[in-house]
């Protein structure tokens, strides 16, 4: 009997414009590649866990996309230069005041934090864009870009530079919404301008600064303001209208608002540069576990070093709405690890039982920058499914076409996990159709990855081992005096032993409070 072909799947997915405060059906302009740009980091310093959150979700919605059969031209810009310290046109450039701070090349500055940025997006299994746009390879793009601003009447020069007017820009600030005065009171007044939210698009350089990057204009040497980098380098690689623009919510506030204003008076019409603007909302950090100062989890090189896996975070990502406060905390952290460590362990379990894992390699195979593999992959994994397990492939697509709902659909993974109505063989195909999209690694995870010893640990892993191989005996002989001695020796180590854990891990990390 010839299988059934894979089905397509029926949900449309709908998405959420900031611009428009309302969900929509989303439509490509192109339907054979989605363009998406997104804003990257600025490589001062290490990513913070909120600013990474935003890369899970911007990930999410990518995967979605290529998983619903959309190939993908995804460009991310890394910033290194431009960023003011704050969102004022006054200070210091974040770049320059790191490397000074540093006493060291602002270049190899930028070099040593890119690098360790894109590990932590690989670390998080988080797909690597089709193009990494870079600010300062694009300077002359912005002194073009800001030239033609100011042909155009939307531009005024001072002493500092030359400044975008505002009040040239047709409903400024709409994206924001009726944004409330402390927003525009974040911007710092500088003589001469003609409205509190006009901004630079150039900075020029004053006669005693000692720079380390400036370049000449017609403005004078100086260099370019932050915002005029993302509508360069997306109009460029992009188009001037193209699909979706993702960031974090602070984005939404001036940053976004202001590109949107240089678009449509670079291109003299009301286009905003993006048919849909998404935003994720903040993490959420009430107890203060993340703050640098006091030695807390606001990495995550931090996380490592305190024995989470890396993926636990994003587990903690996709539990919660990408639109909905994520509470950070100790507990959560350690609720997301554990939640992992069940799932790998219940995958592992299915994939043991299985009869045919032939088609597992796939998943190992390279997958091209534009998403063209993802369904290549799921018509290998999903061919020989009956109707019986499609149905769980629909709940599904359904939630996460509902606006990348991902808290709605790990609950359908759990079931189609522990469902007893199908076999091993097409649960494990489900897991590995419905992780494409989840970016967890199920299907090929080994449990053992997940242990981590904390950096703090004053045991490694052979006298872990040992320890909990003399305990286990010692428990056997009904030696408890002995058994809690080697209890109380491994959690002076930071291990703390999980007995009769149901899923036989032996230990976990101390998280601490």
């Amino acid at each position: 009997m010839t299988p059934p072909a894979p089905l397509t799947p029926s949900a449309p997915l709908v998405l959420f414009n900031s611009m428009t405060r309302a969900t929509a059906p989303f439509l490509p302009i192109d339907p054979d590649m989605v363009r998406i740009y997104s804003c990257g980091p600025t490589v001062y310093n290490y990513a913070h866990l909120g600013n990474l959150r935003a890369y899970v979700f911007t990930d999410t919605l990518r995967r979605t996309l290529n998983w619903k059969g959309y190939a993908v031209n995804h460009v991310v810009n890394i910033t290194d230069v431009g960023h003011l310290t704050s969102d004022a046109d006054a200070g210091d450039d974040k770049m320059e005041a790191a490397a000074t701070a540093a006493g060291r090349d602002i270049h190899e500055v930028a070099a040593f934090y890119t690098a360790a940025f894109k590990a932590d997006l690989a670390a998080l299994a988080i797909l690597p864009p089709t193009l990494w746009s870079v600010a300062t390879d694009h300077v002359q793009d912005m002194i073009a870009f800001a030239r033609t601003i100011e042909r155009h009447g939307a531009a005024y020069r001072l002493d500092g530079g030359l400044y975008f007017d505002t009040a040239r820009a047709p409903d400024y600030g709409l994206l924001a919404g009726a944004r409330p005065d402390e927003t525009v009171a974040r911007i710092d007044p500088v003589a001469g301008k003609r409205n509190p939210a006009d901004f630079a698009l150039w900075r020029t350089s004053p006669p005693d600064a000692n720079r380390q990057m400036e370049w000449l204009s017609p403005w004078g040497p100086g260099a370019p303001g932050w915002h005029l980098e993302c509508s360069v380098m997306s109009l460029k690689y992009l188009g001037r209208q193209f699909d979706i623009h993702t960031g974090g919510i602070d984005h939404r506030e001036i940053h976004h608002v202001n590109e949107i204003a240089q678009n449509q008076a670079f291109t003299c019409t009301s286009a905003t540069g993006a048919n849909v603007w998404m935003h994720n909302n903040f993490l959420v950090d009430r107890g203060g576990k993340m703050s640098k100062s006091k030695g807390g989890f606001a990495t995550l090189a931090s996380l490592v070093d305190r024995g989470i896996a890396p993926l636990a975070y994003r587990l903690l990502c996709l539990s919660s709405h990408y639109r909905s406060e994520l509470e950070f905390s100790v507990d959560s952290l350690g609720a997301a690890l554990t939640r992992l460590k069940r799932l790998v362990s219940a995958v592992s379990a299915l994939r043991d039982r299985a009869t045919d894992t032939a088609w597992l390699r796939v998943l190992a195979e390279s997958r091209d920058t534009r998403g063209a593999a993802t369904s290549y992959q799921r018509s290998v994994i999903e061919e020989p499914l009956s109707n019986a397990a499609r149905v769980w492939l629909d709940r599904f697509d359904a939630a996460i076409a509902a606006d990348l709902m991902t808290p709605q659909a790990l609950p359908v993974l759990d079931e189609a996990i522990s469902t007893k109505a199908l076999s091993a063989d097409e649960r494990l195909r489900l897991v590995a159709s419905m992780d494409l999209v989840l970016g967890l690694g199920l299907v090929t995870l080994d449990r053992r990855a997940l242990s981590i010893r904390p950096v703090t640990a004053m045991l490694d892993d052979a006298q872990v081992a040992a320890l909990i191989a003399d305990r286990a005996a010692a428990r056997a002989a009904r030696d408890f005096a002995e058994s809690d001695r080697l209890r109380d020796r491994l959690a002076a180590g930071g291990v703390d032993v999980m007995d009769g854990d149901p899923l036989g891990w032996e230990w976990r990390p101390l998280l601490g409070d």
